[in-house]
This record gives C-alpha cells, sequence and structure tokens, in this order.
C-alpha cells in the first residue's frame, strides 16, 4: 500500500510525476473536473445568494468512486492540479468530495514538472486559497447568467443553435467593429518624392521630409509636380549629419498570448493547436534515456519573471556556446503587463540543455517546432542586446528639406539566434549611408516621386486579435484559444487566408445583442469586470458582492429584451449553382468544418456539396479538375474532383508543369517543383525564393498606374 495519494488532472502528468516520486506515492489523474454546475440546467440558485448547484460531471462517477477509495487507503492526500485558478478550484471540489479539510497543507504547486521542482513543491505544501477558488467559481456564474439567460433568447429570436458568451461576444464585437471600420475607410491621395543624390564618396536616397523646417506630405500629383519644379534649381547642401550608436533588446520570454501570437505568426499554428501541443511539452514526454520529462514550464500564464536558477543556466549555456560577450552584465528583467500573476513564471524550457537538436529524434515534427520556439525566445531573451550604428542626414534644397537614414549592424547579439515576428510588415533601413560632411554640396542624379493611398486597417490574424485581447484586458491567457474556437464554431466569423471575417450571422447577432446588453458586452466593461476577478482572487474583493453588482443590470435587461427583442428572419446567401435534384438555388450555410452548399428545399430535399477550389491543374489519373480540400481536422489537401471514382490525393500544391522525365504533374515543395510521381520524385528546379512578393509589388504598382518594373 502507498502512504501516499496525489491527484493530478492527466495520465500523462501523473507518469511523470510517479517516476519523481518513487514507490511510496500513488499518483492518479482526475482527467480534468469531476465536479462542476450541470450542463442541462442553470445551476445558480439566484434567490439563496447565488449558491451554485454542484454535480458530478456525467461519466465521472466511475472516477470518483476510484479516487475515494485510494484516498481512504492513503496516509495523506496531495491534490496537485495545475497552478491556476482553474487548479485551485479543481482541488477544492476534490478536497470536498473526499472530506479531506480545506485547511490543511494538501495544495501542492509546481511551475515545471521536473525531478527538482516537484520534489521542492512537495517540501511544502498549502491549504487550498479560497480566494483563488472564489475567482474561479464568479467566473464560472457570470459565464452562466449570459450564456444560459441570454443564449436561449437568440435561439427564440434569431436561430435555433446560437449562442452567447459574455468574453467571446467582445471578441466579436471586436472583429464586426474592424470590419465595420474597412468598409467605410475612404482612401486619401498622398505622395512621396525621393531624390537619388551622389556625394563625394558615394550615391544614396533621401526623401522629401517639408519645407522650413515643417513636415509636409504632399497631397496631389499637381503639388509634387510644384515641388519638383522649385528643387531643380536649387542646390542640394549637407545641412546635418547624426551617428549615434543603438541598442535593440531582445523579446521577453513567452507569455501564453506571446506565444499564442508567435506560434501564428511563424508556424502557421491556431491557438487551439499551439496550446495543444504546449500541453504536451509541459506534461512530458519520453526523450531516451532520461524517460518521460516535462520539456517546458507551465503555459498559462501572463507573467515574464524568471527564476534565478533558470537564468544562471541559461548564461552559462550562452556563454559556453557564443562566448563571453553575448552574455549581458546583469541579467535582464523583464516588466509584466498590470495585473500579471507574479507568482508565475515564464513559458520557457525547463533546461536550456535541452537543446532542439538533441530532442530531434524523440519529438513529432510540430512538437520540435514548438519547442524550437520556446526554447530560442527564451534563450535570446537572456542575451545581450544588438548595436546598430546609425546615421541620419538633413539636406536643404533651398527652404526645401530631404533626410536619408541608414543603419549597419555593429553586434548582432541576440539577434544571432531570434528575432520577433511582426504582425505587418516593418522595413528597417540597413546599410550605411556614404561618409557625408556639413555644408557638402550634393549632386542630383534622379527624383522619383511616387502616388500612395492611405489603407484601411488590417483584417484581424489570430495572432493580432489575441494581441488585441490582451491589450484590452479581454479574456485571461486560458481563455484566448476557446474564445477562437467557439466564434468559428458558432458561424459568427470565419477565417480566410489567416484572417477573420465577420459573418452575416455573427453581425446580426452582436446587433441584437448590443441593442439591449450594450453594458455587458462594452470593451471597457469586460476588462474591469476581469479586473474585479482578480481583486476577488487576492483578497481585496468579495465575490458574492461583484455577482450581485453584474447581476443588478443584467436581470433588469433580460427582462426587457424578453418583452421587445424582435424576431430576425436570416436570409440565406444564394450561390450560381442549381441544386440537381430539384432545381432550386443552393445556398450557403455553415457546418463543422466551415461553410457548404445545400439545397433550400430542406428537409424535403436533403441535396448538399462542399464548396470546392480549383487550381486550374487537371488530375493525372483521369484528366478532371484537381480541387483543394481540407481534412476533417482543417489540413488543407489537393484530390480529384472525381472522388470517389478517382483516388488522386497530394499534400503539395500541384503544378500544370510536366516532369521533362515522365511526362506525369510536378507539384510545389517548399522552394523546389518535384514530379509527383513516387517513382520518379524527380526535382525539375529550385524556384524563385520572392516569386510571390514579386507579384504583389507588381500589382500594387499596376493599381497606382505604375508598370510593374517601374
Amino acid at each position: 500500500m502507498s502512504n501516499y495519494l496525489v491527484i493530478v488532472e492527466s495520465p500523462t502528468k501523473a507518469k511523470t510525476i510517479k517516476k519523481f516520486l518513487g514507490k511510496r506515492y500513488n499518483v492518479v489523474a482526475s482527467l480534468g473536473h469531476v465536479i462542476d454546475l450541470p450542463k442541462s440546467q442553470f445551476g445558480i440558485d439566484i434567490e439563496n445568494n447565488f449558491q451554485p448547484k454542484y454535480i458530478t460531471i456525467r461519466g465521472k462517477g466511475k472516477i470518483l468512486n476510484e479516487l475515494k477509495k485510494a484516498s481512504k487507503n492513503a496516509k495523506k492526500v496531495y491534490l496537485a492540479a495545475d497552478p491556476d485558478r482553474e487548479g485551485e478550484a479543481i482541488s477544492w471540489h476534490l478536497s470536498r468530495a473526499l472530506g479531506i479539510n480545506e485547511e490543511d497543507p494538501c495544495r501542492v504547486e509546481f511551475n515545471e514538472i521536473t525531478k527538482n521542482a516537484v520534489k521542492e513543491a512537495f517540501k511544502k505544501p498549502r491549504p487550498i486559497d479560497q480566494n483563488r477558488v472564489n475567482a474561479q467559481q464568479a467566473r464560472r456564474i457570470l459565464d452562466r447568467f449570459v450564456g444560459y439567460k441570454i443564449s436561449p433568447l437568440l435561439w427564440k429570436k434569431v436561430k435555433k443553435g446560437l449562442s452567447a458568451g459574455r468574453v467571446q461576444s467582445v471578441a466579436l464585437r471586436l472583429i464586426v467593429e474592424r470590419e465595420e471600420e474597412i468598409g467605410n475607410f475612404i482612401p486619401q491621395e498622398y505622395w512621396s518624392l525621393d531624390a537619388v543624390l551622389k556625394g563625394k564618396e558615394g550615391i544614396f536616397t533621401a526623401r522629401y521630409y517639408g519645407k522650413k523646417g515643417k513636415k509636409h506630405i504632399p497631397a496631389t500629383q499637381a503639388e509634387t509636380e510644384e515641388i519638383l519644379k522649385a528643387i531643380k534649381e536649387q542646390d542640394f547642401i549637407v545641412a546635418e549629419v547624426n551617428k549615434r550608436e543603438r541598442k535593440r533588446k531582445p523579446a521577453p520570454p513567452f507569455t501564453t498570448s506571446s506565444l499564442q501570437q508567435e506560434a501564428s505568426r511563424k508556424l502557421g499554428f491556431t491557438t487551439r493547436k499551439t496550446m495543444m501541443i504546449a500541453q504536451q511539452l509541459y506534461e512530458g514526454l519520453n526523450i531516451g534515456k532520461e524517460g518521460v520529462v516535462g520539456l517546458i514550464t507551465y503555459i498559462r500564464t501572463d507573467a515574464t519573471r524568471i527564476s534565478t536558477a533558470a537564468q544562471a543556466e541559461a548564461r552559462a549555456y550562452i556563454e559556453s556556446a557564443y562566448g563571453k560577450t553575448y552574455v549581458p552584465g546583469v541579467p535582464p528583467v523583464y516588466t509584466a503587463k498590470k495585473g500579471a500573476q507574479e507568482a508565475h513564471e515564464a513559458i520557457r524550457p525547463t533546461s536550456v540543455i535541452r537543446t532542439p537538436k538533441e530532442l530531434k529524434d524523440f519529438l513529432t515534427r510540430d512538437q520540435l517546432r514548438l519547442y524550437k520556439l520556446v526554447w530560442e525566445r527564451f534563450v535570446a531573451s537572456q542575451m545581450s542586446p544588438a548595436v546598430y550604428d546609425t546615421v541620419t542626414a538633413k539636406i536643404h534644397a533651398g527652404p526645401y528639406e530631404f533626410r536619408a537614414s541608414g543603419s549597419q549592424i555593429k553586434f548582432d547579439g541576440f539577434m544571432r539566434l531570434y528575432i520577433e515576428g511582426q504582425d505587418d510588415e516593418e522595413k528597417e533601413e540597413s546599410g550605411l549611408l556614404p561618409p557625408l560632411a556639413k555644408d557638402e554640396k550634393l549632386e542630383p542624379l534622379e527624383f522619383k516621386p511616387e502616388q500612395h493611398f492611405t489603407q484601411p486597417p488590417p483584417r484581424f490574424s489570430e495572432a493580432m486579435l489575441v494581441r488585441m485581447l490582451e491589450e484590452k484586458g479581454i479574456g485571461r491567457p486560458s481563455t484566448y484559444a476557446p474564445i477562437i474556437n467557439t466564434l468559428q464554431a458558432r458561424g459568427y466569423v470565419t477565417r480566410e487566408k489567416k484572417v477573420f471575417y465577420a459573418t452575416e450571422l455573427g453581425k446580426v447577432v452582436l446587433e441584437q445583442l448590443l441593442d439591449f446588453f450594450p453594458d455587458i458586452f462594452d470593451v471597457d466593461f469586460t476588462a474591469q469586470m476581469e479586473e474585479k476577478l482578480d481583486q476577488v482572487a487576492t483578497g481585496n474583493l468579495d465575490w458574492l458582492d461583484v455577482i450581485r453588482d453584474f447581476y443588478e443590470n443584467f436581470s433588469a435587461r433580460l427582462k426587457v429584451a424578453e418583452e421587445q427583442m424582435q424576431e430576425v428572419v436570416l436570409e440565406p446567401e444564394e450561390s450560381d449553382e442549381e441544386c440537381p435534384n430539384c432545381g432550386r438555388r443552393l445556398v450557403y450555410k455553415m457546418g463543422r468544418y466551415g461553410r457548404f452548399l445545400a439545397c433550400p428545399g430542406f428537409p424535403e430535399c436533403r441535396f448538399a456539396k462542399p464548396i470546392v477550389k480549383e487550381i486550374n491543374v487537371d488530375c493525372p489519373k483521369c484528366g478532371k479538375p484537381i480541387v483543394e480540400r481540407r481534412t476533417k481536422k482543417g489540413r488543407k489537401f489537393y484530390g480529384c474532383s472525381g472522388y470517389p471514382d478517382c483516388d488522386f490525393t497530394s499534400w503539395e500544391l500541384p503544378q500544370k508543369e510536366k516532369c521533362p522525365h515522365c511526362g506525369y504533374i510536378t507539384v510545389q515543395k517548399g522552394k523546389k517543383l518535384v514530379c509527383a510521381n513516387a517513382d520518379c520524385a524527380e526535382v525539375i528546379k529550385e524556384l524563385a525564393a520572392n516569386s510571390s512578393k514579386k507579384k504583389t509589388r507588381a500589382a500594387s504598382g499596376a493599381a497606382a498606374g505604375r508598370k510593374p518594373n517601374e
């Protein structure tokens, strides 16, 4: 018989911890929550001081009975759920179900699943933190009010199957309002004017800044031509040259939000995929001789703090791998955003000694890619800043002023390993200007006027939406992925070419919500509610006071909505295709795996078909068009439109060009054109790395009335 019982959430985590604790410990998994609010009913007794009605989750009775039996035979029970409010709530429910005194030191918390961290945590168990439990209870009850009271109203007035979420609806509002902003945007014309100048020691380009020291942007071609005419009569003289050294600091180690953003930018991962793989890395994977070990620290965090031991290990590694100059004199300290849980650490590898190269043979491709991202970001965050030499010059042409700047890396520092991605491309000046002297006369070689138009704000990508949610204080690290998943699952938004579009359904639902619940779905109100929940977690606010204040306003507005909300008839969007069974125009519908075409005569006519995109390449087996498809998990592939009669499929994009060796079609594999015939698989040629960028530039040039090469 084991002396001690340890309860965690997952079997993988249990297996990893068991290895560290030894035979005296029986480590078992609860498989997440075993007790929660009921799904089939509201579950909150409003008349009895908002008391929640907790029940054993359906299907979890057997697990709970096994836990009760194991706890009776144990000398001591430890509750080692994740170190967040959700984990605290799981532990609290288990303590009540197993008859454990909440004030006993039964709660064990660790930030990483490594031998040292786990053993140290078991040396200092603590009582369950009731404040954190209450914060989690308050969140669940607030979400119940919105989800279980407004959703039925939407079912009745708009469409069955809809839902309203306290936080998800605010995220929808951000997407819809961005859509409106784009739709209402009126482009404004403006011009730039570059001068190609020759000095004593080289040629460079300067841009028109303004007149008599005041910044000025020409608005029309006529205005630009007037400036051109005036400056052609002037001498170009160097008025001022400034040289300085500039430092660029590394980005801080990952929080949940920044990990999701960077994985979206650099790896193309959805937030859901990022968190799924990060969970695997956190809970532990088999890495050969070491066995199963947690590879990264806890993944739901908004803190940027790093332990001194982790910093010391990183500094030693950096010195051995890159040299002393790459180790900063003082370990960097990063400031976390307001309200961050500083008891947590940032997301980092549990040991920098486990390099991505060493783990290559033990991880899947996606596990390795995400681990490499976490590892590089953390190590880079502990390295010295990069150092630039920058030069800026002011050039006068009479009263007109031009400016030129350039920079050159003097010391690469952290950039030797890692550079943070950007949501929108930012051009940085590269290369230094030629040596220039004050009062030096320059020879103008060419003038380049160019027309531009202001651009609307971009649509949200997953990375941009997560960043906005974090900046606005909407939700918390553990909620970003579920918010985005729910918006797509309900058909409120679609994700096309990696950006979100609000659907007509999403716009209608939001309009109804804002008409009757403007305060509750207000961005600032939602952010303030998160702050209140944080104060509950620290013991500075009573959770019942927060709930009462919310419910007083909510119940009044709910009553008005129930009486006054009008039914909305959503007309489905028609397509150009006719139903082959009954001749009706097919309409677009939203399903589990995205949009599809269906007959509006349902249920009399049940015809439906997926929306396919032809790629203008014929199938090598039967000659029918190849179309773009998706697996049930959403992965893109290409297949014959004649399926199931023809089974041709390819993960890579088929090309029109035929293989010169066997005549089969070719596919684009990375930067290469490869024969799709498995028996041939010849590399035909290398593809131009910047071909897509060139096309984009050519298109934008044509739109501005210029030829592609101008």
